[in-house]
């Protein structure tokens, strides 16, 4: 890693054209190397240290547009370059500049991979025509949207904060198979005279929710236990000893170095949340189908999931219905072609219906008319969908073998195993078989009644980009009341 890092050259040319890398920050290090990735931030100091590596491009781009080096430019990005960190080069562009051409979201198959890009062509010139998606349009944004729901626009919400977050990120082989966790479970006290109870735990990832739970388990010694704490749990430590501490021992970050029995990124918040809760609601971090689903709080969420810390029927209901949907695909990005949701910008800026927040306990409105008909809808909604999933002629339930923790799930032969690896939320949404388009629509109604549109609903009169273009006023002028 040099001293003193320095950007790279790039020759005068009239137009700048490129197809750059598409390398997630998270891969980066692993793919160019941890010299390489400090010295690319280093050199470029005034942008995110987050951001993907192709982002560096439209910088250098922009900076030769600046320097009068170039004229115009046009590159290739993943589609995240709308979104977040990674569009802050892209504020910059579109406030001094223009982007003059863009296709926003578009499938790009290279060597079989299957992704979503962006295209985007600019230059400093303050006005002119631009074409979006191949339409002319008055003006592209930085998020690459030319409508009024401009998400450089939409603000977080304080009611929605501390609410959602991305789960835990182990990095390192904490998981254990269910037979080792069972073992660990059922093993005597330990010298501190606590159970292994307290360090091991089912594991729920972004697969578990949109396909089938797979019985799971992590050890997890949060992130208040000291190491000589951790040791006092014998069996799971000398585990994590054993398959951990190895492959941490290295590493330059002393927070995972230094404190190598304890997950990378624990998502501390999250758990202060969910401890008061009997149970969540997952939905996967990426995902074909924007499916929520049930857990009880025992479980530990992986960094594929987003953990709502939510226990009632009436914002499970909220979540699952039309209005939420819609603003997530909006307000998100897509992974290839899976759309992707972040606390940030699809949960806490989602205006919910008035006195339906998630800032208020779910026992203040328990009365409400409102809440009640959302929570039955919802409740008959899960009812259906796990009747179907886990249908009494196929499963039978067995409880764990200590307390405390779901019942076990098991196929009661071969056959009925069979039948239910098909049976997934994935394939249920797939499918949507008329029943459970029935129940999305009774859901969606009383939703609709929350926010005072009932009668539009029923009347057909709310489009998609009628109800985002609402969910956006809504949004604007909560941030403007705030």
């Amino acid at each position: 890693r040099p001293a003193t890092p320095t950007r790279a050259e790039w020759p005068a040319a009239d137009v700048i054209i490129g197809n750059p890398p598409f390398l997630g920050r998270k891969k980066m290090i692993g793919e160019v190397g941890e010299n390489y990735s400090m010295a690319l931030r280093d050199a470029w100091p005034e942008l995110p240290a987050s951001i993907d590596l192709v982002c560096y491009w439209f910088a250098k781009a922009w900076a030769m547009l600046v320097a009068g080096k170039a004229k115009r430019a046009g590159l290739v990005a993943t589609n995240s370059i709308r979104d977040g960190t990674n569009r802050r080069v892209l504020d910059l562009i579109a406030e001094h500049g223009r982007i003059f051409e863009a296709w926003s979201d578009e499938p790009w198959t290279v060597e079989g991979a299957a992704v979503r890009v962006s295209l985007v062509c600019f230059d400093r010139q303050l006005d002119g025509q631009a074409r979006l998606n191949g339409r002319s349009v008055s003006a592209i944004c930085a998020d690459l949207s030319a409508d009024a729901i401009s998400v450089n626009s939409v603000c977080k919400l304080a009611e929605n904060s501390g609410v959602a977050f991305i789960g835990s990120q182990k990095n390192g082989p904490f998981d254990i198979s269910a037979g080792q966790a069972r073992s660990f479970l059922t093993a005597p006290a330990n010298p501190n005279m606590q159970h292994n109870t307290l360090v091991v735990m089912p594991l729920v990832s972004g697969r578990d929710v949109a396909e089938r739970p797979r019985d799971r388990w992590v050890i997890d010694f949060g992130v208040l236990r000291s190491l000589e704490q951790a040791q006092l749990f014998e069996a799971p430590f000398a585990h994590i000893f054993e398959h951990v501490l190895p492959t941490r021992v290295d590493l330059r970050d002393p927070r995972r170095r230094d404190r190598w029995w304890v997950h990378g990124a624990p998502a501390t918040e999250m758990r202060a949340a969910k401890a008061k809760r009997a149970r969540l609601i997952v939905t996967s971090l990426t995902s074909k189908h924007r499916t929520f689903a049930w857990f009880e709080s025992v479980v530990l969420p992986d960094s594929t999931t987003v953990a709502i810390a939510r226990d009632d029927d009436t914002s499970f209901g909220i979540l699952h219905s039309r209005f939420h949907e819609l603003w997530a695909l909006r307000m998100g990005t897509s992974l290839e072609d899976r759309p992707r949701y972040t606390p940030s910008t699809t949960f806490e800026t989602f205006p919910f219906p008035e006195g339906l927040t998630p800032d208020i306990p779910a026992a203040d409105y328990a009365n409400d008319p409102r809440a009640q008909k959302i929570a039955a809808a919802a409740a008959r909604l899960n009812e259906l969908r796990e009747n179907w999933l886990n249908p009494a002629d196929l499963v039978v339930r067995e409880p764990e073998v200590v307390p405390g923790y779901p019942d076990r799930i098991l196929p009661k032969d071969e056959e009925a195993a069979k039948e239910l690896k098909k049976r997934t939320l994935t394939n249920l949404y797939n499918a949507r078989p008329q029943w459970l388009a029935n129940a999305h629509s009774a859901l969606d109604e009383a939703v609709a009644e929350a926010y005072g549109w009932g009668d539009d609903w029923r009347a057909g009169l709310l489009t998609d980009d009628e109800i985002l273009a609402r969910l956006f006023q809504l949004n604007q002028e909560r941030t403007r009341e705030a």
